[in-house]
């Protein structure tokens, strides 16, 4: 009989009985709500409150994005998830020599707080929960947002959503950073730290494996790098001062849903679980609150095909529903056409429609954790957990996340796990419909008759215009003094996220402020790869 192994390397037997969980003690399992919220983070889960239907989006100008955010909101989508353009995530303005060609493309684009304020134009912000994937200039980002919610009289205290903020994934598997990693995670406690005081209701860091995933690594290395990655960020919190206790209730993760679906719910209870023990046992926090891992999720990128496209609406819809049934509370579903390009307005609509028919069709939110007590599920969710558990202590050996990424070794890992999945496929071991497998001699094209978003090179020329407008009118002399002042923040080691409201709110644009911060910090240069 051919051997069945997943990705992570956990066998799978032909079938699962009673003698294969007689080690994990089923009988004295927590119930969902109650440490280690292996079960569930709520007793009533879905039954109580469904996820947020988070679908991530944002193109071009801010205009046309925040005609998107109406768009859905209209259709029901429940939270806002805000996706920048490269230059924006690079901290970069859209008329940098560096960014032309990519303004708008896979995000918009937002330097200066007009950008902001144009993007949420008639979304009430003390209203909605947003959640803004930006890294290296989250904390000048988040600065632009509450400029905005200052010009419209709303309390910091009413807002309500996330910064990624997860510097430390984007040196592992991403690519986005600006800084080195000493100034890059003094710029993540500095948001934790202001928020804390000044904007309660803001998660202030979302840990990413979602990118960790995308960029080739196994379930079992996505869960932990993951929980490295966050265990760094919390150390690095309370070393600085802040009490676990305050900071770690702020903290969320942002997971993948892959292919394997047994093993996708498996790693998202044992998340959980891990999550749990590091927080109340490494770090003594006292607060049961301290000790929940809140997460969103979205479907896997990287799994999606430019062949036959409508057979990634197949693919999200069971991915979306490994996500639900792990557990998560917030959700994003790919459009179908996310190989081509940035999703069309109908693409985004059906992967909407895909989360609303799981929550309201489907009754698997009838009860918390319906797989839980299933062999094979609790088996794989030890074994997961398990696998992940040591290679976290592998971590820990060569110094921790920080020193794991900086020798390149994390990097070297995902890069070799990528290297042998991609080998799969080409010989044809692992099987992706209409690609490899059962692939249709008469499809003329991969896209077929698909239609597929484009960005109109127009809009690069606009948003330049619209920059030299912004600057003519500004008090120039307030700007410089402004940047000075950041400069003189980020060199005396005094609170930067005070500096960067300042700045916003007398017109710096973002490039001004993070090329400020470069002249102090420099910029970073990867080590080589580790094998």
């Amino acid at each position: 009989m051919k051997r069945r192994v997943t990705e992570s390397g956990i066998d799978i037997k032909p079938y699962y009985e009673l003698e294969d969980v007689a080690d994990l003690d089923l009988e004295r399992q927590s119930p969902p709500g109650d440490y280690p919220f292996t079960r569930g983070i709520q007793n009533d889960m879905y039954r109580g409150r469904l996820w947020t239907m988070r679908q991530y989006a944002g193109f071009a100008s801010a205009k046309e994005s925040n005609e998107r955010y109406r768009y859905l909101r209209a259709r029901g989508q429940t939270g806002l998830s805000v996706a920048f353009d490269l230059p924006t995530q690079m901290g970069m303005d859209s008329d940098s020599p560096r960014a032309l060609g990519e303004v708008g493309r896979t995000g918009v684009a937002i330097c200066t707080v007009d950008d902001m304020a144009a993007l949420f134009d008639g979304i009430a912000l003390d209203e909605v929960s947003v959640s803004m994937t930006i890294n290296a200039p989250a904390a000048v980002i988040l600065a632009f947002y509450l400029a905005v919610a200052k010009r419209r009289s709303i309390p910091f205290a009413k807002l309500s959503g996330t910064s990624q903020n997860d510097i430390l994934k984007e040196y592992a598997a991403r690519g986005t950073y600006i800084y080195p990693p000493g100034p890059s995670m003094r710029l993540v406690t500095d948001l934790m730290r202001y928020c804390a005081s000044d904007v309660p209701g803001w998660n202030t860091i979302s840990v990413s494996g979602y990118h960790i995933r995308e960029a080739g690594a196994t379930a079992a290395q996505e869960l932990a790098f993951t929980l490295a990655n966050a265990r760094a960020y919390l150390r690095a919190a309370v070393d600085s001062g802040l009490p676990a206790d305050t900071i770690a209730p702020r903290m969320s993760f942002f997971w993948n849903a892959h292919n394997n679906f047994f093993e996708e719910v498996a790693k998202f209870r044992a998340a959980r679980t891990l999550w749990a023990q590091i927080v109340r046992d490494d770090f003594a926090a006292a607060s049961p609150k301290s000790w929940l891992m809140r997460f969103h999720t979205q479907t896997g990128g990287s799994t999606l095909a430019a062949q036959e496209p409508d057979n990634n609406v197949v693919r999200v819809a069971l991915q979306a529903l490994a996500a639900v049934l792990g557990g998560t509370q917030s959700l994003h579903t790919n459009g179908k056409d996310e190989a081509l390009g940035l999703p069309t307005r109908a693409s985004a609509k059906l992967a909407l429609r895909t989360q609303q028919i799981i929550a309201h069709e489907s009754h698997v939110t009838d009860t918390a954790d319906p797989l839980g007590g299933s062999y094979y599920v609790e088996r794989m969710t030890a074994d997961i957990a398990a696998a992940a558990s040591s290679i976290m202590s592998e971590v820990e050996k060569r110094g921790g996340a920080v020193a794991a990424i900086e020798s390149g070794w994390v990097q070297a890992q995902i890069a070799d796990s990528a290297y042998r999945a991609q080998r799969r496929v080409e010989a044809g071991e692992d099987q992706i419909v209409g690609v490899n497998a059962f692939v249709d001699p008469d499809v003329s094209s991969p896209s077929g008759a698909t239609e597929v978003q484009r960005i109109d090179p127009a809009f690069e020329r606009a948003q330049h215009d619209a920059l030299a407008a912004f600057r003519a009118r500004r008090n120039g002399q307030l700007v410089s003094e402004r940047l000075a002042e950041i400069k003189r923040a980020a060199a005396s080691g005094a609170p930067l996220m005070p500096a960067f409201i300042s700045s916003v709110d007398d017109c710096c644009t973002l490039g001004e402020i993070c090329d400020a911060l470069r002249e102090i910090f420099s910029a970073h240069h990867p080590a080589a790869d580790v094998r």
